[in-house]
């Protein structure tokens, strides 16, 4: 699409749409003149929510998830088993998690994983937090559910070697999980299996 024949406006919703994960230049174009032909209360909205986000959320000082109020609602939830952590890569696989309702403990969200191939080490990652806590904390159990893809396993080893003998218990989900695939794209079937069925590390 030629970039001069855009009002400057237009062009610029389509680049920054552009520069979402999964939105290539035609579905941001396609978005953007959606909003265009929307009434303004949609496209005010939007615009609202997303301002709403950024003003209101923030992670929370203790597992790192989102949250509004600090610490967040898992953290302060004292129906929790408390002893018991999980280890994720992302918000999103907090939620995944959540749906199968066949975990009730705590939380530690990474930001991400292991990847010396994007120049992510760990040092990057929510990492050093995780041993504090761990440290400090008295947890039992501590599981280990990063995504069953190469740089999860790599997260997954490197944490197994910092916290292996600062817990009675390290264990990994079992491999009801598709090699290849994210938590947050699994059904809370396969997802309750996995965490009913986690092995010893």
């Amino acid at each position: 699409m030629a970039t001069n024949v855009l009002p400057q406006p237009v062009q610029r919703l389509i680049n920054e749409f552009a520069r979402l994960p999964g939105i290539g230049p035609k579905s941001a174009a396609r978005l953007t003149f959606y909003l265009l032909r929307a009434a303004d209360d949609q496209t005010l909205d939007l615009a609202t929510a997303l301002q709403d986000m950024k003003e209101r959320t923030r992670f929370c000082s203790v597992c790192f998830n989102i949250t509004e109020a600090d610490p967040c609602l898992i953290c302060t939830d004292e129906t929790r088993d408390a002893v018991l952590l999980c280890v994720v890569e992302e918000p999103l696989d907090v939620l995944a998690i959540e749906r199968s309702r066949a975990y009730g403990g705590l939380y530690h969200v990474l930001h991400g994983a292991i990847s010396p191939v994007e120049g992510i080490g760990p040092e990057d990652l929510r990492v050093e937090e995780l041993i504090r806590r761990v440290e400090q904390g008295d947890f039992n159990e501590i599981i280990l559910a990063t995504n069953p893809t190469l740089e999860g396993e790599s997260t997954a080893l490197y944490l197994q070697r910092r916290l292996g003998d600062k817990v009675g218990r390290l264990t990994r989900l079992a491999r009801g999980l598709p090699v290849g695939g994210d938590l947050e794209y699994t059904d809370e079937i396969t997802l309750g299996r996995a965490l009913e069925g986690r092995q010893e590390l």
